[in-house]
């Protein structure tokens, strides 16, 4: 019987050359994806709970249950504390963010419109509609201490970093500039719009109010309570999101697929720009190629825009979940967290891949896909990120 010999071919041996091109490209990869050391604490609204995402490993660690359904939530500046504001009860409940549970809880009024963390890091101001009153809060007792009375029912309000607030009411159309060092009202500001939106200027000199009915901006002099310049816009502004500098302050709203840039400093408005269908919140990362992610909740979308060149490049879009309504970065910039209040989850956003993408002159034919999706609870409506060991 003959035999057949079978002949295997050596493996090609590879030069020093190319060996050394193969490191380098596998240099230049993508670098490996590293989470973040903290939590993401997310109020969920319909589950009234406050889900608590491990960043490390992008996983529900626990669901904390609550009273009432939240709409706020605000971080400690230098500890592992979280406080989410129930507006219906009027209650604020203050989470330990490493035991992940209600640690003390507090009420000073019926109804509640909103909070913030005051300029001296040492407490906390609530909104009450019922009692009229701004509440201060001290992050030691969460006990009231001062209060301030307000003449009309307020809507919204800011604190300035000069320890200043500006509260506006629709109904008497106007802004309370209220001095929270002596807790005393310094002026009330006749306003010709609406002040659906109010927004101290970075450094509190002026307050920057949006109209939504009026379609305006209205600038006011902080100190003499003078309206400075009146901005008409092309939208009906809903969303303000300013720049890590101030100097630029994007705006979306109904009425046109954009968003308006305006100048703060400058009282102008610089651009309008395309920025997806029906654009809502926007969050703006704090690196050296800073973007603008803009959601668009009809097209469960988010929108990325190369802020250096704005209104040249658009950078990507990318599918998350369903009617994206809030973003939130982590403080290191490396992943955008989307609030998906209709299918209940958070998108993570890699900001790397939005980075690596370019801009292009083309319409986008196919969205980046998200780096990962983690279910939180019903209807999320705000999220903070707390680092580990703060």
């Amino acid at each position: 019987m003959n035999q057949v010999t079978r002949l295997t071919a050596a493996p090609p041996v590879l030069s020093r050359r190319s060996l050394l091109l193969a490191a380098a490209a596998a240099a230049c990869g993508p670098p490996k994806a590293r989470g973040y050391r903290g939590y993401c604490f997310v109020a969920n609204r319909d589950s009234r709970n406050v889900a608590a995402i491990d960043l490390t490993n992008f996983r529900l660690r626990r669901q904390i249950p609550l009273d009432d359904a939240p709409a706020a939530i605000v971080a400690h500046p230098s500890q592992s504390k979280t406080y989410v504001l129930a507006p219906g009860a009027g209650t604020v409940y203050e989470i330990d963010a490493v035991k992940l549970a209600v640690s003390r809880r507090t009420r000073a009024g019926s109804r509640a419109m909103s909070m913030a963390v005051a300029a001296g890091n040492d407490a906390l101001w609530i909104l009450y509609r019922d009692p009229a009153e701004l509440v201060e809060l001290p992050f030691d007792s969460l006990r009231p201490r001062r209060r301030i009375r307000l003449a009309s029912p307020p809507d919204g309000f800011d604190l300035s970093s000069t320890n200043y607030a500006a509260i506006a009411s629709y109904r008497d159309r106007s802004i309370t500039v209220a001095s929270l060092e002596r807790a005393a009202i310094d002026r009330v500001i006749a306003a010709r719009d609406e002040p659906s939106l109010v927004r101290f200027q970075q450094d509190g000199a002026q307050i920057i109010a949006g109209s939504h009915p009026d379609r305006a901006i209205t600038i006011f002099n902080t100190a003499s309570g003078k309206t400075v310049v009146r901005l008409p816009l092309a939208i009906a502004p809903r969303n303000f999101c300013p720049d890590s500098t101030g100097g630029q302050l994007y705006v979306t709203g109904d009425g046109k697929d954009a968003v308006v840039i305006v100048y703060p400093y400058e009282t102008e408005i610089g651009q309008t720009i395309l920025a997806g269908h029906a654009p809502g919140a926007m969050a703006v990362t704090q690196d050296a190629s800073p973007l603008l992610l803009v959601a668009n909740p009809d097209s469960d979308r988010i929108t990325a825009l190369d802020v250096n060149t704005m209104g040249k490049s658009l950078i990507a879009v990318v599918d998350v979940g369903q009617e994206p309504r809030s973003i939130v970065m982590t403080p290191d910039n490396q992943y955008a967290l989307v609030l998906n209040r209709k299918s209940g989850d958070v998108a993570v956003i890699r900001t790397y891949s939005l980075n690596q993408s370019g801009p292009y002159k083309e319409p986008l034919k196919k969205p980046m896909p998200v780096f990962t999706m983690i279910p939180v609870g019903d209807a999320p409506v705000a999220a903070v990120v707390v680092p580990w060991g703060a």
